[in-house]
């Protein structure tokens, strides 16, 4: 399954190298990174310790297609639009929060959701669309210290890895397992599942960009990432007996970037 995906991740960064300078579009090229909040089964939704506490980090390389060049007629998308494409690696470490991991005193139940680990890793393959509303590119690109916010949206293709444990032995049995977690869901055995697969996503973000150099900037963004599945961090209790997991995975990635202009 990964084969695949990794040859035609770099079919596509070839064929998008060719397509853009065989039409002398200007190319930009980065790296971002930062720190990764995922929004999951484990835990309590909407709970300050559970955000913070599943939190890992993302690293990613990022190319832009800048249609703003001085060989193209200027027009409000040449001047406002950029195409993102992107690679990127998350990884998040996983365990429950709340007021029912903190319950006094402990019960049998208490203590196996304590006990439950996991960790989800994730290699995302995918586009935006990103949109500069307050600033022609062409301006920004000639204003050093300048700021350009921006937002984009688009969609990803992601490889994932998933683990689910528990430090009081396999999971799956009564004596290990949290009661939710043993009845059947989505076609698994149980409402855990240590596995791989693909699954698609929603991104949307802002950000902003700083005209750092000639030929360099930094930028900043918050984005958000909706997942098609719900067993990309291994847990998916059957949502027709346990109403408070019917949302779908997601994550929050706060990520700094540094892009250099291969054309200008």
């Amino acid at each position: 399954m990964l084969k695949p995906i990794i040859f035609t991740i770099f079919a596509i960064f070839g064929i998008t190298s060719i397509s853009t300078a065989q039409s002398s579009l200007a190319q930009e090229v980065g790296i971002i990174f930062g720190p990764v909040t995922f929004q999951s089964d484990f835990g309590e939704r909407n709970n300050f310790d559970t955000n913070i506490g599943n939190t890992g980090f993302g690293l990613g390389i990022v190319h832009f297609i800048n249609f703003s060049s001085n060989s193209n007629r200027e027009s409000f998308f040449t001047e406002h639009f950029k195409v993102r494409s992107e690679l990127s690696f998350t990884k998040t470490n996983l365990k429950n929060y709340g007021e029912w991991v903190d319950k006094k005193p402990a019960t049998l139940g208490v203590l196996q959701l304590q006990a439950m680990k996991g960790s989800t890793t994730l290699l995302n393959l995918g586009f935006q669309l990103e949109f500069s509303p307050f600033m022609k590119i062409h301006d920004y690109e000639n204003t050093i210290g300048s700021f350009s916010p921006y937002g984009s949206l688009g969609f990803q293709a992601s490889y994932y890895s998933t683990n689910v444990t528990s430090s009081l032995g396999p999971l799956g049995t009564p004596a290990t397992t949290f009661p939710k977690y043993l009845t059947p869901s989505d076609g698994r055995q149980h409402g855990f599942s240590s596995e791989t697969g693909v699954v698609l996503s929603a991104v949307a973000g802002v950000g902003v960009h700083y005209k750092l150099s000639e030929m360099s900037d930094l930028m900043f963004e918050c984005r958000y990432q909706a997942f098609s599945s719900d067993w990309v961090d291994g847990l998916n209790p059957n949502k027709a007996l346990y109403k408070e997991n019917k949302s779908k995975d997601s994550q929050i990635w706060f990520n700094l970037g540094y892009i250099f202009y291969l054309d200008f």
